[in-house]
């Protein structure tokens, strides 16, 4: 039987990303290509013995079906958290809590977009992201990610032309892939275009407790006093992604129609795996969790950096991060990064070519994207060895 399927789905391709982690889940690969957090990094005793509390003494309510916004308390604790933490929310904000960070873009785009409208996006940008856009047959307008963030003047032209131009999506913190942090300056740039433009901002926030260097800076949330910025935060990078737990701060108006599509989507998230949330914001010592995993990031960016440095320098360029969990490097023009990725997969070095990452498929890139939070020190000292016998 030919199988005929939707305009939206039929343009799409398969995640880059996803692609080669199927190829290379083999445990000998060592996974430059990942994003997920260091294996040490999960509090497994506390989540088990959070767990145990809950099914104990209030079993019927984590298995019970629940409202759509997410659990109360856990909401509650959420606008707490962020409220002290990043002095994030006002009166005319609401919180709804999603099966992950990534569903605060699909929830966003779909209450937002028509087919053909635009969306305004970084370039290089978050693949799964990127696809969401596409998904709902938006059209992605790149701006280029310069060392400090967007470049601005590329955004107000893009902007001026821009066809029914909904949102600008943007990650200020540890962009993935490029690693780059936006300075305060660009982000009240960004925020006043936004206004002039008459458009939103989705700031995507994942990777911002993960800083292990330098000096935190204000979300662009935190200064939007005329209600056009929706914040996702997640706690897949501090918590644990296999929980699908993260949230959308926006308009209440917004986060009303998200509601909405979310009940067509999944109903609600895990009202188990919420309640572990709640417990852990309420009960346990988070900062002093924060500060554990950014010991463990640092070692290994480190690691990762003082490898590159000694045996890739003059091949490979790139900007140490402050944060986050990847390392976006720039080879030479003629040195073929899809050849170049493609042998070191013959060595068992899984890491993900710059392209996938653009907004637009078919422009030339010469970078490749590194993750140092996955593999183990003794893979990332590997795996540094073998990309430099493979530019030999």
């Amino acid at each position: 039987m030919d199988y005929i399927f939707s305009n939206k789905i039929s343009s799409l391709k398969p995640s880059a990303i996803r692609e080669i982690l199927k190829v290379t889940s083999d445990p000998s690969f060592i996974p430059f290509a990942a994003g997920n957090p260091a294996p040490e990094a999960f509090p497994t005793e506390d989540i088990r013995a959070m767990t145990d509390k809950i099914l104990r003494e209030n079993p019927v309510n984590a298995l019970q079906y629940g409202v759509t916004e997410g659990y109360p308390p856990l909401r509650e604790a959420v606008r707490e958290f962020i409220k002290d933490k990043y002095s994030l929310g006002n009166e005319n904000d609401s919180l709804i809590i999603t099966s992950g960070a990534q569903q605060v873009m699909d929830l966003a785009t779909k209450a937002l977009c028509n087919e053909g409208d635009t969306v305004i996006c970084e370039s290089p940008s978050f693949i799964g992201s990127l696809n969401c856009f596409r998904s709902y047959s938006a059209r992605l307008a790149g701006v280029r990610v310069e060392n400090d963030g967007m470049d601005f003047e590329m955004l107000e032209q893009t902007l001026k032309t821009a066809e029914n131009a909904r949102f600008i999506y943007t990650i200020p913190n540890f962009q993935n892939p490029s690693g780059v942090t936006m300075s305060l300056e660009k982000r009240k740039k960004v925020y006043e275009l936004a206004l002039k433009y008459g458009v939103l901002i989705v700031e995507d926030n994942p990777y911002g407790d993960l800083r292990v260097s330098g000096v935190d800076i204000p979300s662009i949330k935190s200064f939007d006093t005329e209600n056009i910025v929706i914040y996702a935060g997640s706690f897949s990078k501090i918590l644990s992604p296999g929980l699908r737990v993260g949230f959308a701060l926006a308009p209440s108006e917004i986060i009303a129609k998200m509601v909405v599509c979310k009940q067509t989507s999944d109903v609600h998230t895990p009202l188990l795996n919420q309640m572990l949330v709640y417990e852990w914001l309420k009960n346990y010592a988070i900062e002093k969790h924060l500060d554990y995993l950014r010991g463990i990031y640092k070692r290994k960016l480190d690691l990762m950096c003082e490898g590159l440095d000694s045996s890739l320098s003059g091949f490979l360029d790139y900007q140490k991060p402050e944060g986050g969990l990847f390392i976006w490097c720039s080879l030479p023009e003629n040195a073929g990064v899809m050849d170049y990725c493609k042998k070191a997969a013959e060595r068992k070095v899984a890491m993900v070519p710059g392209s996938a990452f653009l907004t637009d498929a078919n422009e030339a890139d010469n970078h490749i994207r590194l993750n140092f939070s996955t593999p183990t020190d003794e893979n990332i000292v590997k795996g540094i060895n073998i990309l430099k016998d493979l530019k030999l």
